[in-house]
């Protein structure tokens, strides 16, 4: 079968390799769609991140090259021995997360902050760039019928946005900025509006981006690099700041933008992750009182997600600016997402 794998900065090849078979306790899923998501391209143009080079993850064993993609849905073709939550002929979505199941963090339920923390398609597995994959059964959670499988493979980058969502403090009627309008960002503008955020400020350097800001819900757009962000939020939340910041861009500016712009004693939500350090005068977090936090993934929130989506209460597909073959995964899809602002998602459709 065809898959595409990660074998080092900017060389990602698509190959074929054997179809895997399910054994105990795992579902054989025939893969419909694929997104290519932020946390590939951090791996494409700075790599390795979260693929293991050295040594094979501790719970996938295994090491690059590896099988990418982790944003996926299909169709169940098969279960091993004492699979019980899915059978074949079912439609689902895959939470790709790797967890130990024994420290203290999985025992609280908290398995997102697993020391051993993985992911299919980036620490191993045969991730979605692939005909066929194959996870442990906890991974695979079912779709209604009017979810489309595009809608689907959206559950896992959408799980992001609502779980940033969560963890931070924001309440009907608050205030929210977004500081970075790629794909998470989009998410977390549907996500804040969702959740009963009054008015969501946008700030972006891509006009294109700018646009797709305004379609999913931002009542503002800045452009940092013709106005001011902080005063233009400071006047737009009547001198004061906005009640909750989302940080999506991962650039030391923008963090501390982020910071500045925030009212006292509000939240900042660190989304991003970094390809390198950021510089922060803690100063400004002190002298406030402003509470920071970090979010990575998300955790026991794809039931929702996945209603959330079904409903239309986030319109996941509005995000989505391409569909490509496997084969031009590297030229439409990778190279596009690092050339191209107006591409938002593309979707890989791995049969083609």
């Amino acid at each position: 079968m065809k898959a595409a794998l990660w074998y080092g900065q900017r060389d990602i090849r698509v190959e074929n390799i054997e179809e895997p078979k399910a054994k105990k306790g795992e579902v054989k899923i025939k893969v419909a769609y694929t997104g290519i998501c932020g946390s590939d391209l951090h791996e494409y143009v700075a790599g390795p991140i979260f693929i293991p080079v050295d040594e094979p993850h501790p719970l996938s064993k295994d090491k690059a090259p590896v099988v990418m993609g982790h944003e996926y849905a299909g169709e169940v073709v098969e279960v091993g021995e004492g699979v019980e939550n899915v059978k074949v002929g079912d439609r689902v979505c895959v939470e790709p997360i790797y967890n130990c199941g024994e420290c203290p963090a999985c025992k609280s339920g908290h398995y997102n902050v697993c020391p051993q923390l993985g992911f299919i398609g980036l620490s191993g597995g045969i991730g979605g760039f692939s005909e066929y994959s194959v996870v442990p059964q906890k991974m695979v959670h079912k779709i209604p019928d009017n979810m489309t499988f595009e809608q689907g493979a959206l559950v896992e980058p959408t799980a992001v946005a609502v779980h940033a969502v969560r963890q931070s403090s924001l309440k009907l009627g608050d205030t929210v900025a977004v500081f970075g309008t790629g794909p998470i960002g989009l998410l977390v503008i549907q996500a804040a509006r969702a959740a009963g955020a009054s008015k969501i400020i946008a700030v972006e350097v891509s006009k294109e981006r700018q646009e797709f800001a305004k379609k999913v819900g931002a009542d503002v757009v800045i452009n940092p690099l013709e106005t001011d962000p902080v005063a233009a939020i400071k006047a737009e939340t009547g001198g004061y700041g906005v009640d909750v910041t989302f940080e999506v861009a991962g650039v030391e500016v923008t963090i501390n933008n982020a910071i500045e712009a925030t009212k006292p004693e509000g939240d900042i939500v660190n989304v991003s992750i970094w390809e390198k350090p950021a510089a922060i005068p803690l100063n400004n977090l002190v002298l406030t009182e402003k509470n920071m936090v970090s979010i990575i993934a998300y955790r026991n929130i794809f039931p929702e997600v996945i209603q959330l989506i079904a409903n239309e209460q986030i319109k996941a597909l509005d995000l989505v600016t391409k569909y490509i073959s496997i084969d031009d995964i590297v030229s439409e899809g990778f190279e596009a997402l690092t050339e191209d602002k107006k591409q938002i998602k593309i979707l890989v459709d791995p049969s083609k």
